[in-house]
C-alpha cells in the first residue's frame, strides 16, 4: 500500500472511530466499540503488510538483487552487513528489528549464515517463493565458479605451477583453519563447562570417532553441565513476521526432498550416496558454514576414501577464492566424485538442509529461542565444534611438507587474518608468493 492510500484508510476509521465514541456511552456498547476498532485496526495491518504491498520487490528483482550480491560474496559470515544494507538500508523490505531476528535465527540453527539469511529475506517479503528466489540467487555465482575451477583443476592440477600455487594454498589452508578455530572459540567458550567440551571434542575427533556421535555427545553433555548459565529472555519482534510462513508448509517441502531423493536412489545409487552425505553434511553444521568441514573431511577422507587430504585441502583453498560459504566446496568434492551431475547433486544437496531450516523453525523460533534446554544443547553443541576445528587444523598441518617458505606463508596469512584483512586478499596474495618461492 502506497503512503498516501494508508494515510486515507487510517483517515477514514479514525472518523470512524469518532462516530462510535459519540453514539456508544454503556459498557456493552464500549466493549463492542473496542472489537470494532481492533478488527478496523486488523485491516489496516493486513493491507499494510509487506507480502501484500505493492512496494515489495518482484520475485525476478529478488533474484537479480541477489544474484548481484552473491557474485561478490566474499567473507563468508561478514556478508550478513551487506545483505542488510540491501534488504534494510537501500530497498527498506525489511525493518532492522525483524532483520535482526532473522540473524539470530540464522546463528541458531544449522547451515551456512549468510545465506540463510538471503532466504530469510525473502521469505519475509514475498513468502516461500520469495525465498527460493533469494537463497538461488545467492547460491548460483558460487557454484558457477566454483564447478570452473573444479574443472580447471581436474586438468592442470598436475602443471608445475598449478602444483607450486597449491603447495602454498595448502599452508594458507591450515591458516585459514586455524583463524576459524580462534574466532569460533572465541565466541562460543564462555566458561569451563564449554572449554572441556571442545577439549574432549577434539580429543575424540582425534582417534577418529564419528563427529555426528560426537556433536550429539555434546549437546547432553550441555544440557548437564550449563544448568547454572542463565540465557538472555529474547526480545520480542518490532512488528509482526507478515510472511511468516504457516507450520505446514515445510511438509510438503519435506515431501518433495524426499521424493527427490528416492527418484535419485532408484536411478544413480552413486550420486545418491554423495547427495546423502552432503544433506547429512549440512544438517549437523551449527555455528556456520566452517563447522561442516570436520564432518565432510571425516566422512570423504576417512570413511569413503573419495580423495586424500590433500586434494580436499585444495578444495578448500579453492572455497576460498570463489564467493559464498565455505560449504561450496561440496561442488568441488563433488565434480571429484562424479562430474557435472555430482556437482550439482552435491551442491542442491548440501545447500537444501539450510534452506528447509530456515522456512520450517521460522514459526517456532521465539518458543525455540526462550527454551532453556534448547540453548543448553546448542551451546554444548557449538562448543564441540570448536575441538572439531582444532582437530582438523591439526591434521591439515600434518599433512603439509613443512619447510621455511611454508611456515613463513602460513604464519604471515593467519597474521594478516588476525588483524582483519579480508581472506580473499590474503589468498590471492599467498598464490603470489607461492608462485615465486615454490616452484
Amino acid at each position: 500500500m502506497s503512503m498516501r492510500k494508508r494515510e486515507e484508510v487510517q483517515k477514514v476509521l479514525h472518523e470512524e472511530a469518532a462516530e462510535l465514541i459519540a453514539s456508544y456511552v454503556d459498557g456493552h456498547e464500549k466493549q463492542f466499540l473496542m472489537n470494532d476498532i481492533r478488527s478496523n485496526a486488523a485491516i489496516v495491518a493486513c493491507m499494510d503488510s509487506p507480502a501484500e504491498s505493492h512496494d515489495a520487490p518482484s520475485l525476478l528483482q529478488l533474484f537479480a538483487a541477489f544474484l548481484k550480491l552473491g557474485a561478490t560474496a566474499f567473507g563468508g559470515p561478514a556478508m550478513v552487513a551487506y545483505i542488510r544494507k540491501l534488504a534494510v538500508e537501500k530497498n527498506h523490505w525489511l525493518d532492522d528489528a525483524t532483520f535482526k531476528d532473522g540473524v539470530a535465527l540464522c546463528q541458531t540453527i544449522p547451515g551456512a549464515t549468510a545465506i540463510q539469511t538471503t532466504a530469510y529475506v525473502g521469505l519475509r517479503v514475498r513468502g516461500l517463493p520469495g525465498a527460493a528466489a533469494s537463497f538461488v540467487g545467492f547460491a548460483l555465482p558460487a557454484f558457477c565458479f566454483m564447478l570452473v575451477l573444479s574443472v580447471f583443476y581436474s586438468q592442470t592440477h598436475e602443471l608445475p605451477l598449478v602444483v607450486a600455487a597449491f603447495q602454498g594454498l595448502r599452508a594458507m589452508t591450515v591458516a585459514i583453519v586455524a583463524h576459524a578455530t580462534f574466532i569460533f572459540g572465541k565466541r562460543s567458550l564462555r566458561g569451563a563447562a564449554d572449554i572441556s567440551i571442545g577439549c574432549l571434542a577434539a580429543v575424540l575427533f582425534g582417534f577418529k570417532a564419528n563427529p555426528i556421535v560426537v556433536i550429539a555427545l555434546a549437546a547432553v553433555l550441555g544440557l548437564l553441565l550449563n544448568r547454572k548459565r542463565t540465557e538472555p529472555a529474547p526480545q520480542a519482534p518490532a512488528k509482526p513476521p507478515a510472511s511468516a510462513p504457516s507450520r505446514w508448509r515445510i511438509t510438503p517441502l519435506l515431501l518433495a526432498a524426499a521424493a527427490g531423493f528416492a527418484l535419485l536412489f532408484s536411478m544413480n545409487r552413486g550420486l545418491f550416496d554423495l547427495g546423502a552425505l552432503m544433506f547429512k553434511v549440512d544438517l549437523f553444521a551449527f555455528g556456520g558454514g566452517f563447522a561442516s568441514i570436520p564432518v565432510m573431511y571425516h566422512e570423504i577422507v576417512d570413511v569413503r576414501s573419495w580423495m586424500d587430504g590433500k586434494t580436499f585441502m585444495n578444495g578448500i583453498a579453492l572455497g576460498q577464492v570463489t564467493p559464498g560459504p565455505i560449504v561450496i566446496t561440496a561442488t568441488f568434492v563433488g565434480y571429484y566424485v562424479r562430474g557435472i551431475a555430482g556437482a550439482v547433486v552435491a551442491t542442491v544437496s548440501v545447500f537444501l538442509p539450510s534452506f528447509l531450516m530456515v522456512v520450517g523453525v521460522v514459526p517456532y523460533f521465539d518458543r525455540l529461542r526462550s527454551s532453556e534446554y534448547f540453548n543448553r544443547c546448542t551451546s554444548g553443541i557449538l562448543a564441540s565444534f570448536v575441538g572439531l576445528l582444532l582437530s582438523v587444523t591439526i591434521q591439515f598441518a600434518l599433512g603439509v611438507s613443512w619447510d621455511i617458505p611454508r611456515i613463513l606463508l602460513a604464519g604471515a596469512s593467519l597474521t594478516a587474518l588476525l588483524l582483519g584483512v579480508d581472506v580473499l586478499w590474503v589468498v590471492l596474495a599467498g598464490v603470489a608468493v607461492a608462485l615465486i618461492t615454490l616452484k
